[in-house]
């Protein structure tokens, strides 16, 4: 097992409870983004945490570790499994709870026989990219949230040929299995592993967050197969709309569906009341250029960082 991580006067470690740890590390993740990002940065809900402890195999007693503070406050958390992430309250930084952690983690790896470890960080927190650095890390690609202004969307273009589009329906497995293998087999060519449809429903349509009045399919006119679809999920605490995947069937590309799926995603923002969508998007899809030919900017950019670990 990896070892006690050597931390300073008062501070404690231990591994992640789920049934009552969940709410502590929320607040401390919403609270490190609002630090980067302002008032702008949505709350985290606890999809997020879901979907980590979701991956195949993954041990919440040995692959997540919670620090707290001298008050009992919960300062700092991280976990590691092939990809990996640590997260240091900015109450606390400065105190070599980051380089603790992040030894940490790469104990963990090694364990499991890890040779790569990948961690994203925002390009405006450039002490963690510093320190990423100096241990080892190259950057390997970028990712980029991207938003729209919803009060002057143009108007909906005609439906590529042969393509009609319907929003996915709650709790129907077809939909969800649908969706599953479109989002699946759309970006096979750049992720690690493909996910099994239990693991990709806590990442997508099982969680709570999940919209499906704003998640819109695009469906063959002949016989109804879903060759594209648009998840959106809600942004607790933010005025935002989020399409959390966009994807569609490798036969299907170059026709304007994807393009007319986000139209349709922004539309149903637009009436939910919503004042912006966003999205994020990595530079190994090559979809950069789909985002902003439909009048999409980016908002915040992060370094997707790579290290490998010793034999």
């Amino acid at each position: 097992m990896a070892q006690p991580v050597v931390l300073p006067a008062g501070y404690t470690a231990r591994p992640l409870d789920p049934a009552r740890d969940l709410p502590d590390v929320l607040d401390l993740l919403t609270g490190c983004e609002r630090a980067l990002h302002g008032e702008r940065a949505a709350e985290a809900d606890s999809g997020e945490i879901a979907a980590v402890l979701a991956r195949p195999g993954f041990d919440p007693a040995a692959d997540t570790l919670l620090v707290h503070g001298p008050d009992g406050r919960l300062a700092a958390w991280a976990w590691s499994d092939r990809r990996c992430e640590c997260r240091v309250h900015p109450a606390h930084r400065g105190r070599r709870i980051g380089t603790a952690l992040l030894g940490w983690m790469e104990t963990r790896a090694a364990e499991q026989g890890v040779d790569k470890l990948v961690q994203v960080v925002a390009d405006l927190d450039a002490a963690g990219l510093a320190m990423l650095r100096t241990y080892g890390y190259r950057p390997k690609g970028a990712s980029w949230l991207l938003e729209i202004a919803l009060d002057a969307l143009p108007d909906l273009p005609p439906a590529p040929a042969g393509i009609r589009v319907r929003p996915f329906r709650p709790g129907d497995p077809d939909d969800a299995h649908a969706a599953h293998r479109v989002v699946e087999d759309a970006f096979a060519d750049w992720k690690a592993r493909r996910m099994s449809f239990e693991e990709w429903v806590q990442h997508a349509v099982g969680r709570e967050t999940f919209t499906p009045e704003r998640s819109p399919l695009a469906v063959t006119g002949a016989d109804g197969r879903v060759v594209g679809v648009a998840l959106s999920l809600d942004q607790p605490g933010s005025p935002d709309g989020y399409v959390e995947s966009l994807a569609v069937d490798r036969d299907h590309r170059h026709r304007g569906i994807a393009r007319h799926l986000l139209h349709h995603a922004f539309l149903a923002c637009r009436e939910a009341g919503l004042s912006h969508c966003t999205l994020w998007t990595h530079s190994g899809t090559g979809a950069l250029d789909l985002y902003l030919k439909v009048g999409m900017t980016v908002r915040y950019t992060s370094v997707v960082l790579e290290k490998t670990l010793p034999a």
